[in-house]
């Protein structure tokens, strides 16, 4: 989570001026962490600061200061007294009204910028902080640093390479994509295999989508679910030479026996095999391409818990 100048950018493109409602502070009990986000304009929004009343409140705060050209605005809202919530904590809330010019003058990796009424002479703690960010790549989280607030740029903490666009890889990527932290990179033949792509996924396209996987990172995670059973081995065995960090492939339990003999003839060893997680998504919850979607979710999401954990695991777990 940050700072998505490419999200910002584009709406600004479409929209023009946008104002982003971002959660600056927070004390006990509260709707979302601190740099969640909600990007306003005259008719519609995008992203979400959670609460409800909160929401919903704080978008019409943003969409009257479009229409007055008001400056930037602070609000520091304890849920319970101001809003009615039963959160019992307090939020603080920075409204910024932003547009292509000031966009294009943002220089990463953090955006820091003083609250409204705050002193503009940048702290020396905040120059330390761009210091070594700048220097040493070290990015902090999104925080109120002696009345600046300072948020890294928007980064993805997850690679997950889609490979196929049928019913249930457009389930996936669907369910998907709007998942923070996390970059789809989403392959298959042809440009009228796709229905429209949703923001920020990177469609690749190639006549032999296997030729692609020397250009994926050795940390991403993969999910292999084509047309072609020839294919999906061809990907699995070029996979499993390249590297991943967790492999997903379609099928069923005897698709899965034939390709762990195939792959142990084309010189695999059995352990490495081991690594693919064959079904994928949760069996329990059926066959159907959303159904399998959500279970392939889930299964992203708490093998994300665990990593924060410092757990490790070589497949996609079930």
């Amino acid at each position: 989570m940050g700072f998505d100048r490419d999200q910002m950018v584009r709406l600004a493109n479409l929209h023009g001026p946008v104002v982003r409602v971002v959660v600056a502070d927070i004390a006990g009990s509260t709707p979302r962490e601190v740099g969640a986000s909600l990007v306003v304009w005259a008719d519609g929004q995008e992203g979400t600061i959670g609460g409800g009343t909160l929401e919903h409140e704080a978008t019409l705060a943003a969409r009257r200061m479009l229409a007055e050209g008001g400056a930037a605005r602070v609000d520091r809202l304890p849920l319970g007294p101001t809003l009615g919530q039963c959160c019992g904590g307090a939020v603080v809330l920075l409204s910024e009204p932003w547009d292509g010019a000031r966009l294009a003058a943002l220089a990463g990796p953090l955006v820091a910028r003083p609250l409204p009424g705050q002193s503009p002479d940048m702290p020396l703690t905040v120059r330390r902080l761009m210091a070594k960010a700048r220097g040493e790549g070290a990015l902090p989280a999104a925080r109120v640093v002696q009345g600046w607030f300072v948020e890294p740029f928007a980064r993805p903490k997850r690679d997950l390479w889609v490979w196929g666009a049928g019913h249930v890889g457009r389930a996936i990527v669907a369910t998907m994509a709007t998942l923070p932290d996390l970059r789809i990179t989403w392959v298959d033949t042809a440009a009228d295999r796709f229905p429209d792509l949703p923001d920020g996924v990177v469609q690749r396209i190639a006549a032999n989508p296997a030729d692609l996987v020397a250009e994926a990172p050795a940390s991403a995670e993969h999910l292999v679910l084509t047309f072609s059973h020839a294919l999906d081995l061809e990907l699995c065995h070029r996979l499993l030479s390249h590297g991943f960090v967790r492999l997903g492939l379609i099928g069923s339990e005897t698709k899965w026996a034939r390709f762990r003999s195939r792959l142990q003839a084309l010189g695999h060893a059995a352990e490495r095999i081991g690594r693919i997680q064959c079904p994928i998504g949760r069996v329990e919850y059926g066959k159907h391409p959303q159904a399998i979607a959500i279970g392939v979710a889930a299964e992203f999401l708490e093998q994300g818990r665990e990593r924060k954990s410092g757990a490790t695991d070589g497949a996609l777990s079930a």
